[in-house]
């Protein structure tokens, strides 16, 4: 069973909006630059996923990583940016928690155009603290499994149910909108899980939240779970998934696959334990992989993943997608040289740096080839022989060999040492990986570490 979604037509004199169930939707797409080829949707005529609606919750599970806290003038950061970016719906915190907590979501939702939703427990002063704080869309929860009701919530299933219905009843009656999450789902009774549903349903439900929150969902499954639940509500269905195996990103485009209108995400994928699905992840995998248009400034990406790690400090490992500092950087020389020629070599095609302001970079090191080492030669200022760039490589690749980064002084020592001019022309423009260097340069950026750092270019 579905719903159709209420909608307002908005006039701006900036953009054109319509405002959908949570959230103002912004129409600002920059039209695709990139064509999709074998292995991507060359072949499909429909993509999977029609709709990708984003929930971050950065500010609320993302805070909950350990040893993390955001200050006030961070989350307000934040949510701005989030805003700015398109995102649907930010779930600023947990009111009840402090007057800190209460203040802060309390003025964001005062500051910010998307919707603001705020987080309690089926409990009377939870609610009320949501309601009072401002917030667009409350999202109560309540255990559900039978490991959690026994030995966290200590209260049985029937209890459980009374307090999901009287919470989705109380803000209903506020006149808000409500979201509602049967916490581990994925490890709860199957027959449980449809009749709090069911009853929720009934309440009025205006979104369900499916979590897995302990991070054991697979793909296959959690979509199989999804279309269950569809049968059990007119809710418009949302998808929390926990990373504990690796599996957050896959199981929330599961969960669209199978229905679900959106899913919980946050920045860097930060959150309880081993995280949440990372926002950009799961953004970046809609656009470029299922052509599906979320409304969100993915040119921001990179932005806001620093903002994050900054406010957050946890560091973004350097093979993180999208946003790590090697998403987008080679070294290898086969790599390198078919990139310098044509970006689509070795990397998806369908999304570049430029979608996520970020920068390609060609780094030298043991892996480096000629190719890398004449482009960054030349644009230092000098001009090689093909005997002085194969010398100077075998030099970086002993050099980085010995766990040594190849910075911009030990490049310019080496092409000196070996006597390459700045001023001669080169004699000649092939190398010894046959390839011409006189085609054009699409490579896009050329960027070095202003403290003389690792050579990147």
């Amino acid at each position: 069973m579905s719903i159709s979604i209420p909608k307002r037509l908005c006039v701006c004199p900036c953009r054109s909006q319509v405002q959908c169930l949570t959230t103002i939707w912004r129409f600002s797409r920059t039209p695709r630059l990139v064509e999709f080829f074998q292995g991507t949707l060359a072949h499909i005529t429909d993509s999977e996923i029609d709709t990708v609606r984003i929930f971050d919750t950065t500010l609320r599970d993302g805070e909950q990583s350990p040893r993390t806290s955001f200050s006030y003038d961070e989350k307000r950061d934040i949510a701005a940016t989030l805003d700015e970016m398109g995102t649907h719906v930010i779930e600023a915190g947990f009111p009840v928690n402090s007057d800190a907590e209460f203040e802060s979501v309390s003025d964001i939702a005062s500051a910010t155009e998307t919707t603001i939703c705020g987080l309690a427990r089926v409990v009377d002063t939870d609610v009320e603290a949501a309601l009072d704080s401002g917030v667009g869309l409350v999202h109560v929860f309540v255990s559900t499994s039978d490991v959690q009701l026994a030995d966290s919530m200590h209260a049985s299933q029937e209890e459980a149910v009374d307090r999901a219905v009287s919470a989705v009843e109380r803000v209903k009656d506020a006149g808000v909108e409500v979201m509602f999450s049967p916490m581990d789902a994925t490890r709860t009774d199957g027959e449980f899980l449809s009749e709090i549903l069911e009853a929720v349903d009934d309440a009025g439900v205006d979104w369900v939240n499916i979590p897995d929150t302990c991070g054991v969902g697979t793909p296959t499954r959690f979509a199989g779970l999804i279309r269950k639940v569809r049968a059990h509500t007119d809710a418009q269905i949302d998808v929390h998934a926990h990373d504990d195996f690796g599996l957050a990103t896959a199981n929330a485009l599961a969960g669209f696959e199978a229905g679900a209108a959106q899913a919980q995400v946050s920045v860097n994928g930060i959150g309880e334990r081993a995280g949440n699905a990372a926002f950009e992840e799961v953004v970046m995998a809609a656009e470029s992989l299922y052509d599906v248009d979320t409304g969100i400034d993915t040119t921001r990406i990179t932005e806001v993943s620093r903002l994050i790690e900054n406010a957050s400090n946890i560091p973004v490992p350097g093979n993180k997608p999208v946003v790590g500092q090697n998403a987008f950087s080679h070294e290898s020389g086969i790599h390198a040289a078919g990139v310098i020629e044509n970006t689509d070599t070795f990397e998806p095609g369908v999304m570049t740096p430029e979608m996520v302001g970020a920068k390609r970079e060609f780094v030298l090191g043991k892996h480096t080839g000629t190719h890398s080492v004449r482009k960054r030669l030349e644009e230092s200022g000098f001009a090689p022989t093909d005997e002085e760039v194969r010398t100077v490589t075998r030099q970086i690749k002993d050099y980085g060999a010995e766990k040594e980064r190849v910075t911009i002084d030990v490049l310019t020592r080496f092409a000196r040492e070996n006597g390459v001019d700045r001023k001669k022309a080169a004699r000649s423009d092939d190398d010894d990986d046959g390839h011409d260097d006189t085609r054009p340069d699409n490579s896009n950026s050329t960027d070095s570490d202003p403290d003389h750092g690792e050579v990147r270019i």
